[in-house]
């Protein structure tokens, strides 16, 4: 692990980028709000500077993220596929190896053209010439300020419906980071910003209707079998659930179909840390890690050093790993990990059902 701090500034990233001819513009595998918003974000900017700008994503992607982009913005990855070769490489969002594994290798035979914009606490060596900013709620609010210096409209890009804008892509990372803006990160600058993208055109409604009212109905039986799988650890505090790849199956979901079930339980009052194992194929388990901010007395717990003892990461209110081993060795593995860090016995034999 590198000391991983900005290398360089916004000013200095944006007259590098503005003086390209070609950029791709990649971020994890999987994509999430933010990264998706990202970059967009930032294709659309430099194409507004008539640089040749495309995305390459690896997926699974969710459909309702993929319906934001308008049709050439991005190339979506299949095996023994790369990016078309560019002058520069922009990484978002992430500036873990562990993250771009099946473009790993391509990036580090161009690492001398390779820049990050991230806004997370860890990373490797993956862009030498990066922008990172811990304090910024999303990776599009850190990008913010490199489309300004770059002298870009948020607005550009719009259709007569104001959509596929820079300010539409921005906004939908930094809702999707600040849980629409329900998360503690949400602080006085997030909505600065929020208000200065509603205030080019972004409508609000449509992106809830689109990216948080729009799923399949195996959504709600996904969520039903966690649910029913739920433990209770540290005298219900927290609450884990597991989805085997078997549940998978019976349930008929999707990857993108389990995409914030793991908030579910923060509903409830004494619940201070949710956690959510899915085994996505047999032998590989993937953990996604919630907890609530400080409030009222009750405890709060920093999910990305948890994750981090399973090589994750993210933020100290949402972060993941991934396990290579089945949902049982993992989920064990987990309740042990719960108990190192915060004391006292984690394990339960309670559950929902």
């Amino acid at each position: 692990m590198i000391n991983y701090l900005s290398t360089a500034t916004t000013e200095q990233i944006a007259s590098r980028l503005g003086a390209a001819a070609t950029v791709a513009v990649l971020t994890h595998s999987k994509p999430d709000g933010d990264a998706m918003g990202s970059v967009l974000g930032l294709v659309r900017a430099l194409r507004a500077r008539s640089v040749d700008a495309h995305g390459f994503l690896v997926g699974p992607i969710d459909p309702n993220l993929l319906a934001l982009a308008r049709q050439g913005e991005v190339v979506l990855h299949a095996p023994g596929t790369a990016p078309r070769e560019t002058e520069l490489v922009v990484v978002v969002d992430t500036g873990a190896w562990s993250q771009v594994e099946p473009l790993g290798a391509w990036l580090k035979e161009r690492a001398d053209r390779v820049i990050g914009i991230d806004h997370h606490a860890r990373g490797d060596d993956l862009a030498p010439m990066r922008l990172v900013d811990v304090t910024a709620a999303s990776a599009t609010q850190v990008l913010l300020a490199v489309i300004d210096s770059l002298g870009v409209p948020l607005e550009y890009g719009a259709d007569a419906e104001r959509r596929f804008s820079i300010a539409e892509a921005l906004f939908a990372g930094l809702a999707a980071d600040t849980g629409w803006f329900r998360f503690s990160s949400a602080d006085e600058r997030v909505f600065h910003v929020a208000g200065r993208l509603l205030g080019a055109g972004v409508n609000k409604q449509r992106l809830v209707q689109q990216l948080e009212e729009n799923e399949r109905p195996t959504r709600l039986a996904a969520t039903g079998l966690a649910l029913q799988s739920i433990r209770w650890l540290a005298s219900g505090s927290v609450v884990m659930m597991r989805l085997s790849y078997a549940d998978i199956v019976a349930a008929s979901a999707r990857p993108e179909d389990l995409g914030g079930i793991v908030n579910v339980p923060l509903v409830v009052g004494s619940v201070s840390m949710s956690i959510l194992l899915t085994e996505a194929e047999p032998g590989i388990t993937k953990i996604s890690f919630r907890s609530k901010p400080l409030n009222c007395g009750r405890p709060s717990f920093d999910v990305n050093k948890i994750a981090a003892t399973f090589g994750g990461g993210g933020h100290v209110q949402a972060a993941g790993a991934r396990i290579l081993a089945g949902i049982d060795v993992a989920s064990a593995q987990v309740e042990d990990a719960v108990h190192a860090a915060i004391g006292g016995s984690a394990r339960a034999p309670a559950s929902a059902g």
